[in-house]
């Protein structure tokens, strides 16, 4: 008789701090700012975060290799063409739809998810990415409470 194991789903449970952005810059505007305002290195990444076949999200990305630590910029909305077939007098018209990252934050512009094993100053990171120009307001989410934390994984 063999022994069968089985692996819980929550298993590997990855620690990050998620903080949420709001801003109307792009997104290669908002990965400039952020790099000279907290003298952070972000850039692009050379393959999109894909969720689906619709769905993709470009983010930027910096290794930390002071503090050991795992940085991601990352656009909360993708606008994808849609091409419907349709009858009538909008027919040549293109349609776009609109896709969230993390639905239960539709208002949110960016996230920067920041993986770590030590200690980080929330609150000197947020104070400095509010002084950025053009940016609303920025604050720390509760990642834990997510209901789609597993798109957040990458």
């Amino acid at each position: 008789m063999t022994a069968v194991h089985k692996i819980i789903g929550d298993f590997f449970e990855d620690s990050f701090t998620l903080i949420a952005l709001h801003s109307s810059d792009e997104d290669y505007a908002m990965a400039y700012a952020i790099n000279l305002c907290i003298k952070s290195i972000f850039k692009r990444s050379s393959k999109d975060l894909e969720l689906s076949e619709h769905r993709s999200f470009p983010y930027f990305e910096w290794h930390d290799d002071q503090h050991d630590r795992y940085w991601a910029l990352i656009a909360n909305t993708s606008t994808k063409k849609e091409g419907l077939v349709r009858e009538g007098l909008f027919k040549d018209e293109t349609s776009f739809i609109k896709h969230h990252l993390v639905p239960e934050y539709k208002e949110v512009d960016y996230f920067i998810k920041i993986e770590h094993d030590d200690d980080l100053n929330e609150d000197k990171l947020l104070k400095s990415l509010i002084a950025i120009p053009k940016m609303v307001t920025a604050y720390s989410i509760d990642a834990d409470k997510l209901k789609s934390k597993n798109n957040l994984i990458f």
